[in-house]
């Protein structure tokens, strides 16, 4: 396993190289760098003995053929990075696939069914206001609308499609049969810190958090700091404390929810002055929608009795919402098996971030793996995955693939 971590370091190191100059790694889709890193991904494709293609989304594929008439199992990630990133967010989880079906392959397993190495254009959405765009239109679920989307370079995400050599209007053809798939299986680091508590290398994710966002407006009175009462004055900014305080006590007390204020804007913001408006958001984030949408109308009815106490006038609007994604059962304990044969405890956790395997869950039955990564850090350039727990990581992909048989997902 060890070897397989090292050989998985040295070629990421590679791939990380292709990027945008500046810090990290900076490798957007339909790009130089990703023409560059399609390259390197399909060597490596070539040396598992894979066949190559790429579709109309820009999704490069490897695919091990099996038996006649029988299913394909996907496994894959994204090649994408964040700006200024990290070099395990996306390409780790399309190398190591790799490797655990080459592993396969020198040790002569011969398969019931089909493999499939994925590694998706676009899954962070940062060149584009839309994300997921490989497995979404693997999926049969890419909106034609987003073709018209521009970058901030004004260029749309078909003119960039149609330079890289690709045929957006062939999209409808990268759908794949639901019927002909056995599952999906995502590999990503944690972006999280739970494995590192539980010193556990690998997880089995559970689910996929579902999202909804709300924009919260308080208005009271803006006035000067040093001649209004306190017990006259229509603060927003005390009243969104408030708000923040709840949001915060909600989901310390709620079994898997999250809670977040992460935008907040005050007016007139000046040093001397009671704030008059505040404008903040909340988002909210549990593997069980129920769970989820409670706190969100809950956060509702505790802004409405806030602006009758305090005197403010509060909007609060949910203006986004995903559901949260189930990863199918079966595949699922598989999978934690198969980490358990590695030595770790299948460890099960929910995944707090979106991820491919929510958008390849309209086409076929999902399930994921979770790697360690140091300090729970992610999206950075600090971000760092050791060599020994990819190599187990390897060891538990080539171990599920292996004890798998079709008819075992959802």
């Amino acid at each position: 396993m060890t070897d397989d971590g090292d050989r998985a370091a040295a070629m990421l190191d590679e791939i990380a190289a292709v990027s945008e100059p500046g810090a990290g790694v900076t490798r957007l889709p339909f790009t130089a760098e990703h023409a560059r890193a399609l390259d390197i991904i399909r060597g490596w494709m070539e040396a598992a003995g894979l066949v190559v293609s790429l579709d109309a989304a820009g999704t490069l594929a490897g695919r091990l053929e099996g038996p006649p008439g029988a299913p394909t199992l996907l496994l894959g990630s994204h090649q994408d990075s964040v700006r200024e990133g990290g070099r395990y967010d996306g390409i780790m989880g399309v190398l190591l696939p790799i490797l655990a079906v080459e592993k396969l392959r020198e040790r002569g397993i011969r398969l019931p069914f089909a493999v499939e190495c994925l590694a998706f254009a676009d899954e962070e959405g940062v060149r584009f206001p839309t994300a997921l765009i490989g497995s979404r239109a693997l999926a049969g679920r890419l909106d034609p609308a987003v073709l018209d989307m521009a970058d901030a370079d004004g260029v749309t995400l078909r003119a960039a499609m149609e330079g890289f050599g690709l045929d957006p209007e062939a999209l409808p053809q990268a759908a794949r049969d639901p019927g002909g798939m056995l599952g999906f299986l995502e590999c990503h680091i944690e972006q999280g810190p739970v494995l590192q508590v539980e010193n556990q290398a690998l997880g089995v994710v559970t689910a996929i958090c579902g999202i909804e966002r709300h924009g919260v407006t308080l208005t009271g009175e803006a006035g000067h700091a040093g001649t209004i009462p306190m017990a006259l004055r229509r603060d927003a900014l005390a009243g969104a404390a408030e708000i923040i305080g709840e949001v915060e006590r909600s989901a310390r007390e709620t079994d898997g929810l999250l809670g977040t204020v992460g935008a907040l804007s005050v007016a007139p913001g000046v040093v001397n002055a009671v704030p008059g408006e505040v404008r903040m958001s909340v988002e909210l984030r549990a593997p069980d929608d129920a769970v989820r949408e409670t706190a969100g109308a809950a956060v509702h009815r505790f802004c409405g009795a806030l602006a009758e106490r305090r005197g403010l006038a509060v909007t609060a609007r949910r203006d986004y919402a995903q559901p949260a994604i189930a990863c199918d059962p079966q595949l699922t304990a598989t999978l934690a098996d198969a980490v358990k044969a590695t030595g770790g405890a299948g460890l099960a956790l929910p995944s707090g971030a979106t991820h491919d395997a929510s958008a390849m869950a309209d086409l076929c039955p999902v399930t994921m793996l979770f790697v360690r990564c140091r300090d729970g850090i992610s999206h950075n350039p600090a971000e760092y995955a050791a060599p020994a727990d990819m190599g187990a990581a390897v060891a538990a992909i080539a171990g599920f693939i292996e004890t798998l048989r079709p008819g075992q997902g959802a």
